[in-house]
């Protein structure tokens, strides 16, 4: 759990809103998640979610004060971009990259629900998959989709990504779920929280990717 417990994500404040700043140093460790999967087909996800941060960072450095919230970026480029708005800059990045961050909460969370599949219960393909489902199949056109279900039927035995996410260090899977868990007591919300300012600012779009 090295991978995620270095960086953890900050609590949110009594107001929910995402303080950019440390949403975009805690999300820039995120993509090597992506390797511990093992399998090439999830490295455009993980460079998908290194080119948004990228975008998000590029505003946010021009006016930091300004851009103290993703939520003030969001609004800036709404009244900046009017109708083309919200089809662009690091509004339509934060939008896909909340996605692939929505993608690993969803696996996290089911592994350490203990979901998973009886007849095979080393694999993390029923958690893989649901993480899929929930956070980006509805996104994705018929050929993107069959790659990623070939992809599900490749991801690693459980004990092998808890090993990678440990950085190769052999530890107790008790121990690194319980680890696991303490990540996502800050992640979850943040990611919550992304996902409701864009259904209250109607900044959400689906179409396919």
């Amino acid at each position: 759990m090295a991978i995620l417990m270095e960086h953890q994500f900050k609590q949110l404040p009594a107001d929910k809103q995402v303080d950019t700043r440390s949403f975009l140093e805690s999300v820039s460790h995120i993509p090597p998640f992506f390797d511990c999967l093992g399998s090439a087909v999830f490295s455009p996800i993980k460079s998908d979610i290194v080119g948004n941060i990228t975008k998000i960072k590029a505003v946010y450095d021009t006016n930091p004060t300004k851009f103290k919230t993703l939520q003030q970026i969001l609004e800036a480029e709404k009244e900046m971009h009017g109708t083309q708005w919200p089809k662009v800059g690091a509004t339509l990045a934060l939008m896909w990259l909340k996605r692939g961050l929505k993608f690993i909460q969803v696996l996290l969370q089911s592994i350490t629900d203990g979901e998973r599949d009886e007849a095979n219960p080393n694999l993390i393909r029923v958690n893989a998959t649901k993480a899929y489902e929930l956070a980006l199949k509805k996104y994705h056109g018929w050929l993107v989709q069959k790659i990623f279900h070939a992809a599900l039927y490749a991801a690693p035995y459980k004990s092998d990504f808890l090993k990678a996410l440990s950085k190769g260090r052999e530890v107790k899977e008790e121990d690194c779920l319980e680890k696991i868990r303490q990540f996502l007591i800050n992640f979850t919300p943040t990611i919550d929280a992304i996902y409701v300012m864009y259904t209250k600012m109607n900044a959400e779009l689906d179409y396919k990717a």
